[in-house]
């Protein structure tokens, strides 16, 4: 793995969806590089501080949501004079979102008074009355169609079905909820899922045409649903629970098919490899390092500077060795047998919102391996085989895991915890990446498109690291 220098940055970094561009806030200015050569390939300024950046999906155009302000900006690649502001006046904007056809944007006001959807192409502008959130409570169709845009009128949640196209309102219908979360549709468009608010475990599947096909409560009392996320095959509907359990429901009956509990003491018999982040001691070995007597008594008529390349080059390995001694390690991977404690922490029981139960969780490209975190072990990565419905690993990790990603073309799974450290996992093991960039400590990560760039980000600095093709059978060792 091969890291760039380190670029400055002052909010969001990410990657255009044809990963030919990063796009990067630095406080007024948006900032656009090309993945290959890094060089700025376009420069806009902004009226206020970025709080938000999100290209379109077909990378021409691009929004920066100026909240404080507040205000929407977007901008082209492809014609650097065309300039778009979007500006709702008193009732202000709290998120801005693209639609799949890259023409329209999305704006939420302040306190969820309406939903507005702006035409890139004329004037027109259309609105939905007391969307339910403003981030949330929006999910598109996978071909881009239809846009399902969650609201509440009445004391009752509603979702309304709009055509992407006209954006006319198609239909809507009400759900079942106290106080819906979220909404997202399937990978095959086939089925909706609602969730409720932690006070009400209550998952629900709707037909686009509004019939329930399942309602699911794995329990009545105590915080109930914490994340959901579909499988890409859309075949399994994963869900995290405060209770600190994963249920895994089937698109046949919607009924769950696996349960699997986060234990903070694991015992046998488990058949799951065991990674525990250790710091191992270098120790220094230059009895094998030999200088020639020229280079000793600093001759330097026979050659230049009196040093051959082979010489300078232990000098070299010489200094690098005596400054990493200097009170540093190495990390790597120990490989531990169970049983094995993890670290827990019992959250406050007076305090709202705590930090137990699964806040954290993706499914792999090929949809066989989820991770999950559980709040309470926050150094501590699950992951799981669903075509064996057992645990296949552990990451246990000495920080708290900031965050992780799936290589998006293959199973490779990414972890930061906010060191100076990359960490990664395949079926065929497990390795630690140093960043070899001076205090540069990781504390958020995100892949390109097609799996080939990885971006890390530190406090104020972001760089990108070139990742390798892996077939499936590549293995790993703790030196790469």
């Amino acid at each position: 793995m091969e890291f760039t220098e380190a670029y400055k940055q002052t909010g969001p970094c990410c990657f255009s969806p044809n990963s030919r561009y990063i796009a990067v806030a630095v406080d007024y200015r948006l900032v656009i590089r090309d993945t290959l050569s890094f060089k700025v390939v376009q420069l806009f300024s902004c009226l206020d501080k970025i709080s938000h950046i999100e290209w379109a999906n077909d990378s021409e155009y691009i929004l920066c949501g100026l909240y404080k302000r507040p205000m929407i900006q977007a901008w082209s690649l492809t014609q650097p004079e065309w300039t778009c502001k979007i500006d709702e006046g008193p009732a202000g904007i709290a998120y801005a979102r693209w639609s799949p056809d890259s023409r329209h944007i999305l704006t939420t006001s302040d306190f969820q008074l309406r939903l507005t959807v702006w035409s890139l192409l004329n004037t027109a502008c259309v609105h939905v009355q007391g969307p339910k959130h403003g981030s949330k409570g929006v999910s598109f169709t996978k071909d881009g169609k239809f846009a399902a845009i969650c609201t509440r009128r009445d004391c009752k949640d509603y979702v309304n079905l709009l055509s992407c196209h006209a954006w006319e309102i198609m239909g809507a219908f009400s759900v079942d909820t106290l106080d819906l979360a979220d909404i997202e549709w399937s990978p095959d468009d086939s089925a909706i899922v609602i969730w409720d608010s932690p006070l009400e475990y209550k998952v629900l599947i709707y037909s686009p045409d509004g019939r329930c096909l399942s309602k699911y409560q794995a329990y009545e009392s105590g915080l109930g649903v914490k994340s959901v996320s579909w499988s890409p095959c859309g075949q399994y509907l994963a869900v995290g629970s405060y209770d600190q359990m994963l249920r895994v429901l089937n698109h046949l009956n919607w009924k769950t098919f696996a349960e699997f509990m986060h234990l903070s003491t694991v015992r046998g018999p488990c058949c799951a490899a065991l990674f525990k982040e250790v710091d191992e001691p270098l120790h220094l070995n230059m009895s094998e390092l030999c200088l020639s007597d020229e280079f000793l008594q600093g001759n330097s008529g026979k050659r230049k500077y009196g040093v051959s390349h082979s010489e300078m080059d232990i000098v070299r390995q010489i200094e690098c060795l005596i400054y990493v001694s200097e009170g540093h390690f190495r990390v790597m991977y120990e490989v531990t047998e169970v049983p094995i404690s993890l670290p827990f922490q019992k959250p406050p029981a007076d305090k709202p919102n705590p930090k137990q139960g699964i806040g954290l969780m993706s499914w792999s490209k090929d949809s066989r391996y989820i991770y999950t975190r559980n709040d309470s072990m926050p150094t501590a990565l699950w992951i799981w085989d669903i075509h064996h419905l057992e645990l296949a690993a552990i990451l246990v990790q000495k920080d708290p895991i900031r965050a992780a990603a799936w290589d998006p073309t293959c199973t490779r799974l990414v972890l930061c915890t906010g060191s100076s450290h990359l960490y990664m996992w395949t079926p065929s093991g497990a390795c630690c990446v140093s960043n070899p960039l001076p205090q540069f400590n990781i504390t958020d990560l995100k892949w390109n498109s097609d799996g080939s760039c990885l971006l890390v980000k530190d406090k104020d600095s972001f760089c990108c690291a070139a990742v390798s093709l892996m077939p499936e059978s590549s293995e790993y060792s703790s030196d790469d």
